[in-house]
């Protein structure tokens, strides 16, 4: 995977994927909710840079998240949608807990097509073989 780095920090890596066409994004470290909305926040804003209908975000490196189903969060997975993301892959923490709360987002999830894999190469495999469908403006 060659990335274009967009952010890279001790909290997120947001790369752009050309090969492939999407983002990805890797989260490191310890989450509370508010550097969770910030880190959403700067997804979003790659997302509508860079154009792209597919997302890989790893959550793999997390040690610590505060996960909850919020009407914020489901504002940002709207505005994600509306920015023309059509797939997101996961790639769930190791933590039981934090991988939980994820699985619980993650079937709440209504308009887009989601996967979730404990490895980042099955997830990019996944991602790979699902085809972007050009929506009506």
């Amino acid at each position: 995977m060659q990335l274009h780095v967009i952010i890279d920090s001790s909290e997120i890596f947001i790369g752009h994927d050309a090969q492939n066409k999407w983002l990805y994004v890797d989260w490191r470290g310890e989450h509370s909710q508010d550097s969770s909305q910030a880190v959403r926040i700067l997804m979003l804003d790659s997302l509508r840079m860079w154009l792209c209908h597919k997302m890989l975000n790893d959550d793999s490196s997390i040690t610590q998240n505060a996960v909850e189903l919020t009407s914020w969060r489901a504002w940002w997975l709207e505005e994600m949608y509306h920015a023309g993301l059509q797939y997101i892959v996961w790639v769930l923490p190791r933590s039981l807990l934090a991988r939980q709360a994820m699985e619980a987002i993650v079937h709440a999830i209504d308009n887009l097509r989601v996967g979730t894999f404990d490895d980042t190469a099955s997830a990019c495999v996944w991602l790979q073989q699902q085809p972007v469908i050009i929506r009506e403006s």
